[in-house]
This record gives C-alpha cells, structure tokens and sequence, in this order.
C-alpha cells in the first residue's frame, strides 16, 4: 500500500486506509494532450486479428441493487472480438468524456488508488485498438473470458490485457460493478458513481461486511452476465455475427485484485466457468464485525476442481500462496489443475494498465516518481506486460482450446521474471 493515501482497491485491504486531500506530492500537470493535460497510450496487441468491441446494459428487475436503495440491478458490459480487418471508424477511445473527468477528478479511482494528480490527465484523450462496432471476423465459435477488474476500478481498467488476448482470437467481456466501480456511464449520458469513497471516512465502518458485500454482489453479477450471453441473438443493435462468436462452452474467467477473488468464487458457484486466474487478489478479508482473525470464502474452504492460476506480485501481501491464508487454504483444498507465479520486482497494480499508463503520465508530472514506484515496483514496463500476456494466454489456449506452449510446466527462461510454483 502506499502509506497515507487512500486506496479502495490494495489486495482488498479496507481496514489500513485513511482518506486525505490529495496524493503523495503535488506534481504539475504535463503538456502531452490537446488541453495542456498528461496523456498515455496503451500497448500495440501482440496477436494476428484486429479488435471490434460493442457496449451493452444488462438490467435485472428482480434483484435490488446492493449499493443503492430502491434501485435494481444494472451493468454495463463490453464484449471484445476479433473483427474483420478494415481502416474505418476511429479507434473507440479509452473512456467517455464525464467518465474520464470523474476518473481523474478527486472522486475518482485515478487518485484514490494511484494516485494521480487530480485534473493532470485527459483520460478520454486515450484511444484503445478497437474499433466500436466493427465487423465480426468469420470463423467462429470462440472461446469466450470475463474479465472483473480491481475494487473501484472500472472495467477499462484491464484494456491492455483484455485486447491481447481478443487480438490471439478470444471474446472477452469486461464488466463494470455499478456503484463499486468509480464510475459507469450509461447510455443516455448518466454517470453512476462509486459509494465506496464516501464510506472510507467511517471510524465504525465493518470492512469484513463492506467486503462480502462486494464479493456477494461481484459473483451475481458475474452469473448474471453468463445469463445474457446465451440471449445475445435477441439483443437488438449489436454487430451482426456477434452472437454465433461466442463458444459458451468454453468459458473462462480472470480478474485483478478484488477481480481475481470475483473470479476464483465465481468459479465455484458456477459449473458454466472451465477456468479461471486470479491476478493478485487475496481470498482472506477481516472476520464478521471486525472480530480478529481473517475471513476465508467458501472458495477457499472448499478448494476448485478445475484449473486456476494464481499470479502475484511482490507487494507487501502477496507474493507466493504459502505467505496468504486465503491462496493457501485453496491451494490446500484443490484437486484441479493450479500453478502460482510471482512477478518479481512488481507491485499490487502491475498487472492492470497501470503498467503501461502510469510511467507515461509519470513522465509529464501528473504523479510522482515515489507514487509511481509504489503503484508498479520497479519492473520495466515492457517485461511486466509480455511476460502478463504471456501467461494469461498460456494458460486460456491450454485449458479452453487444448494447446499447450508448455510455459505453465515449470520455471521459464523467457520469462526469469516469473517466479514458478506447483
């Protein structure tokens, strides 16, 4: 964690957090977009297909919203594809105008967990590889990933990753967690925003029950999602062929932080998910009212009979499964496929486009070099990213299409970042 400032989203760990004005330094501002304001640019995608992405609401009338009262539950989703290759339309950008603004404001995520400069980034300024709507790419069915990302991140959060993996020939669906994530946009131009800030200032705030909370909420979130997948065809506006790209029997789950615990649960509720990774996210949180102890999910207790990697980073508390109580008793308790890497010289946000944007925005003033260090260790950029990708994909191509490059058999020489555990 990263001292005084407030984070939402470090390794789920609610209880050591102290909101403040503002993050570590008070850096000026680059000059790198049009407005005066930092920018970034994503990593080019590694694989041979081009990238189409569409966005879609999924309501649940019967299911009240457990953030918000009197409302029912709704998300907002991305479906990523391998589109037929063309040069029109503009390349989607990274986010919406308003959702940008409150990303970078001092409500948003931008600050709160990595600190960035309130007002020093044009986040929508960001273009990804896709384009939105793009035709699909003939020759599916395809196998297809969720994707959950870090408590209060929203679901552009992963981009880098989840556009690699469409470009190998996958579908991946990203998924916002309304009123957790800092921000949804919805169609229409409304904005809904996170509770979770205005909740950290609470001296009396039961973080094991705020946890559950999310977690209970995540997994029917995610179940929901598997839901609407098999209904595509019925959903009006979306591209042509979308809906037959999907292979719903071939279904894998990854998520960051509190993402990777939504997936690794997820997975244990629901027989639909063949495979899952967990990318940095602790399955132990605070016992029931604060009482002393930890929390161990049901995943854990209980342990998965199908395959699941676990990555770490060399944050304070993560690395190996023998050093977290929850990744050790699920480790313990698993008669599937698992494996556990460690990425050395990385930090809690490493595997998230942090990696890629930050040492950008860095570079023009909107966080300072200590914040920035904290937020991705020390790791240069490009390794943490190929060696990310590589694993990721190593291990979907081996559990949801049956090809095996052999790198999850054992320490790699490509990859002597990685640290191998069985």
């Amino acid at each position: 964690m990263t001292g005084k400032r407030a984070r939402i989203g470090a390794a789920l760990l609610l209880a050591a957090l102290v909101v403040t004005a503002g993050p570590p330094g008070s850096a000026a501002a680059g000059t790198g977009g049009a407005t005066g304001q930092a920018t970034a640019r994503l990593p080019r995608p590694t694989g041979p297909f081009a990238i189409g992405t569409t966005a879609l609401r999924l309501a649940d009338d019967s299911r009240p919203d457990p953030w918000t009262a009197g409302r029912t539950r709704e998300l907002m989703v991305s479906v990523w594809y391998p589109a037929a290759r063309s040069s029109e339309g503009a390349r989607t950008p990274y986010t919406t105008p308003a959702a940008g603004a409150h990303f970078g404001g001092p409500d948003g995520v931008g600050l709160i967990n990595y600190g960035v400069t309130p007002g020093s980034t044009d986040w929508s300024s960001i273009r990804t590889h896709a384009r939105t709507d793009a035709p699909v790419l003939p020759g599916g069915p395809r196998p297809v990933v969720l994707y959950s990302a870090g408590l209060g991140d929203p679901r552009t959060w992963g981009t880098a990753l989840v556009e690699d993996l469409v470009s190998r020939g996958y579908v991946v669906v990203t998924v916002d967690h309304t009123y957790e994530a800092s921000e949804v946009s919805f169609p229409g131009g409304e904005l809904a925003t996170s509770v979770l800030p205005g909740m950290l200032g609470d001296p009396h705030l039961d973080v094991g029950a705020v946890l559950r909370r999310s977690l209970d909420a995540r997994v029917a979130d995610t179940r929901l999602v598997l839901d609407r997948l098999g209904c595509l065809g019925e959903q009006p506006g979306l591209p042509a062929g979308l809906a037959g790209s999907l292979d719903l029997t071939r279904i894998g789950v990854a998520g960051h932080s509190a993402g990777g615990f939504t997936a690794l649960q997820a997975m244990h509720d629901d027989p639909r998910i063949a495979a899952a990774i967990d990318l940095d996210g602790q399955l132990h949180f605070p016992g029931p009212d604060g009482r002393s102890g930890v929390f161990l999910p049901s995943v854990a207790e209980d342990g998965l009979d199908r395959p699941f990697l676990l990555m770490g980073t060399r944050s304070p508390d993560s690395g190996s499964y023998h050093r977290q109580p929850g990744w050790d008793a699920l480790w313990q308790h698993s008669t599937g496929w698992h494996a556990d890497v460690t990425l050395e010289g990385s930090r809690h946000a490493s595997y998230t486009d942090a990696e890629s944007l930050l040492p950008r925005l860095a570079r023009q003033g909107a966080l300072s070099p200590d914040t920035l260090r904290d937020e991705v260790g020390d790791i240069t950029p490009a390794r943490a990213e190929a060696a990310t990708r590589a694993y990721v994909a190593s291990f979907f191509d081996r559990w949801l299409r049956g090809r095996d490059d052999h790198l999850l058999d054992g320490p790699s020489a490509r990859f002597p970042e990685m640290t191998y555990e069985r």
